[in-house]
């Protein structure tokens, strides 16, 4: 996670900055007052496969728990045990050379199965677009396209 922008890519979720540097604490951002979420910060676990299921960042017995913190527009991860970092990269454009370079763009920790989850899982479009789209295809394939009812006018 990252900006508000970075974490609404991961969260699938955009939020306001908060008025607090806190962007997770025991592993979940700080407006997710869910019930795994309440779980995790009233037993201070870490959902970040620890050795141990507590949170043992700083103290043992009574950790902080703070897993990451914003600082002015990214998040700098704080929790020294994170499950996934995604390296995000991006086609920079060398005119000298004139040639491309990928170069890191920015690192994102998360959660592995949620983040996979969303960039695995479109959004539906437009069934109108598709069955439009379908019907064009059908359409190149055929020579001869019959004259009868089309896709659209089926549905």
């Amino acid at each position: 996670m990252g900006t508000a922008h970075q974490q609404e890519a991961v969260t699938g979720k955009r939020i306001d900055m908060p008025n607090h540097p806190l962007a997770e604490v025991f592993g979940f951002p700080f407006d997710n007052l869910s019930p795994e979420a309440q779980r995790y910060r009233n037993n201070r676990l870490c959902p970040y496969n620890n050795k141990v299921p507590s949170c043992t960042k700083d103290k043992a017995n009574d950790p902080l728990g703070v897993c990451s913190v914003y600082t002015g527009d990214d998040i700098a991860i704080t929790c020294p045990v994170r499950d996934v970092a995604w390296l995000i990269y991006d086609l920079k454009h060398d005119l000298a050379r004139n040639c491309y370079q990928l170069t890191e763009f920015r690192k994102v920790y998360t959660l592995f199965k949620p983040a996979l989850d969303i960039i695995t899982t479109p959004e539906a479009g437009s069934l109108d677009d598709f069955c439009n789209l379908l019907q064009e295809k059908l359409d190149e394939k055929l020579e001869n396209p019959p004259d009868a009812p089309t896709l659209t006018d089926l549905l």
